[in-house]
């Protein structure tokens, strides 16, 4: 389908691509993974044709056709939303416009009928007719209602936006599809649906995503980026994940025979292979792991941080009571008449359709915004620390690491102990002397989780913590919440970490909410929570 021989690409002395071969084909879905700045981006862009590489070539298959996720979110903005979708599939589009301009024509000769009958032949050969139908059921799977599906572009906001692109390059079944985070900015609901979507999509998909649930369910193989180099496994994150950890482990054992080493990689490859045939990715087409071969696994080089959540001091029976809160903003109402006693231990996720809503939740929680009604307390004995959706304000500073951390600092203020806390986010050596304003998106959130750490508090709230964060980063956020003994109250657009830490959820909506002790997996499974679920809304 296309394949990439001998590529290379080096930015001045940075090289990040060094004699790349790999070939990407047939009913496979490929996952591109890699650490921040290992060139996952710059890679599908390689592909696409955007990028061309210093040396090497890319080739596809003649005859075939690619579309791309666009990042540029202005690109269509005279556009109407319904236009932009069937737009990513090029050559009809140009098909509907040039027969439109003949038919247009007011000195229509003998000539345009038969070229306009040519085009119409083309167009009805390509499932023209059902062109806005199928753009239309793209959109509403996304969560564009009807009624944006003739506004300008420029009139939705970037998370409708977003999905319009999305929109636009799954349109017209092209052979090749590159998505580049398609999850941004998608809910958990819209989430399940492209999975779906790409479980039933019949051609070659290659894909970079931080969400290790999306991982999981489309991709049959990874593809993972590191030390310049580009290499192909066959299974999903998960298997590449605990494979790679099991062999690094194996590396470090080194009197451990061969034989012994092979035998344990065996064991893991049969009972993941057990368990995923009960999943939803092996329901579908997508049934590969009987090609795993042993000999393919290799340690991972990826470095994880040590987040560890530990309490100054276990809390007490009270935690947090919560009665009749609600809130509006100047556009609508957010939530209200909410009740809520939350109990030593619990881990709640707390959901809402509108992303606005939980932010609130937690800015009241946390003394940041007012309540419209109602009121909360929490127990004597609780401290918590809180890592907030938008972080900047606490980064407007020119300060370094050290000093920046230093100031939230309650007891020890040496620079070795202050040190220790930025090691464990990956923080070493000459970089603690960054200076905060200066950060990327993803050293913020470190750098906010240093803090939550240093606070030591024993009940955690947690708006969207896998922002930003790479796919090393969150493993080890999502291990340090489900080790963590006491409370925490989160929301976060991750299958995988609201699943696997959750123990009960918190449903919040502008007409009530739902709170139920169950994993969020068992909560979207249980037909007649969602059937309450839409009344909340």
């Amino acid at each position: 389908m296309i394949a990439a021989q001998n590529v290379s690409l080096a930015f001045g002395k940075r090289v990040l691509f060094d004699e790349v071969n790999i070939k990407f084909q047939g009913n496979n879905c490929y996952g591109v993974i890699g650490a921040n700045g290992a060139g996952k981006s710059t890679f599908l862009k390689i592909l696409s044709g955007e990028i061309d590489p210093n040396s090497g070539s890319v080739t596809m298959e003649p005859g075939k056709r690619m579309a791309v996720l666009k990042q540029n979110h202005f690109e269509f903005d005279e556009v109407s939303v319904l236009d932009t979708v069937m737009m990513g599939h090029t050559v009809l589009w140009g098909i509907m416009k040039e027969k439109d301009a003949i038919y247009m024509k007011p000195d229509f000769s003998e000539e345009d009928g038969i070229k306009a009958s040519e085009l119409e032949a083309q167009f009805a050969e390509m499932d023209g007719w059902n062109a806005e139908s199928d753009a239309a059921a793209l959109l509403s799977g996304l969560g564009i209602s009807e009624d944006l599906h003739y506004s300008l572009m420029k009139d939705l906001n970037g998370s409708q936006k977003v999905r319009v692109l999305l929109a636009q390059a799954l349109f017209g079944n092209p052979d090749l599809l590159i998505l580049d985070e398609p999850t941004n900015d998608l809910d958990l609901n819209t989430i399940s649906w492209l999975e779906d979507f790409l479980l039933e999509f019949k051609n070659t998909v290659i894909v970079v995503s931080h969400d290790r649930h999306f991982l999981d369910t489309i991709c049959t193989n990874i593809v993972d980026i590191d030390f310049s180099q580009v290499k192909l496994y066959t299974g999903n994150y998960s298997f590449w994940y605990q494979s790679s950890q099991l062999a690094l482990s194996q590396r470090s054992a080194a009197n451990k025979k061969a034989e012994e080493k092979k035998k344990e990689l065996q064991e893991f490859i049969a009972r993941f292979s057990a368990n995923a045939s009960k999943s939803k990715q092996a329901t579908s087409r997508r049934k590969l792991l009987d090609k795993i071969n042993v000999d393919d696994i290799q340690p991972s080089t990826r470095r994880y941080p040590a987040i560890i959540f530990q309490q100054t001091r276990q809390a007490g029976d009270q935690i947090l009571e919560i009665k009749n809160l609600s809130k509006s903003n100047d556009e609508k109402k957010l939530f209200g008449g909410l009740d809520l006693f939350v109990n030593r231990g619990d881990k709640i996720a707390v959901l809402s359709k509108d992303s606005v809503a939980t932010t609130a939740f937690f800015k009241i929680l946390m003394g940041e915004e007012k309540a419209d009604t109602g009121e909360f307390k929490f127990g004597q004995t609780i401290t918590t620390a809180y890592l907030p959706n938008d972080n900047s304000k606490y980064f407007d500073t020119d300060e370094n690491l050290i000093d920046w951390l230093r100031q939230f600092s309650e007891g020890e203020k040496d620079e070795v102990f202050i040190r220790g806390f930025l090691g464990k986010m990956l923080f070493s050596g000459e970089e603690v002397f960054k200076k905060a304003n200066v950060l990327s998106g993803g050293e913020k959130v470190r750098c906010m989780i240093s803090r939550m750490m240093l606070a030591q508090g024993n009940v955690l709230i947690i708006d969207e913590p896998t922002n930003h964060l790479d796919l090393e980063s969150i493993q080890a956020f999502n291990n340090a919440l489900k080790d963590f003994p006491g409370t925490v109250l989160f929301t976060s657009h991750d299958h995988e970490f609201t699943h696997t830490v959750a123990n009960r959820i918190l449903e919040i909506g502008p007409k009530g909410y739902l709170d139920k002790l169950s994993t969020y997996d068992d909560y979207i499974a249980n037909e007649e929570w969602m059937a309450q679920r839409e009344k909340i809304y």
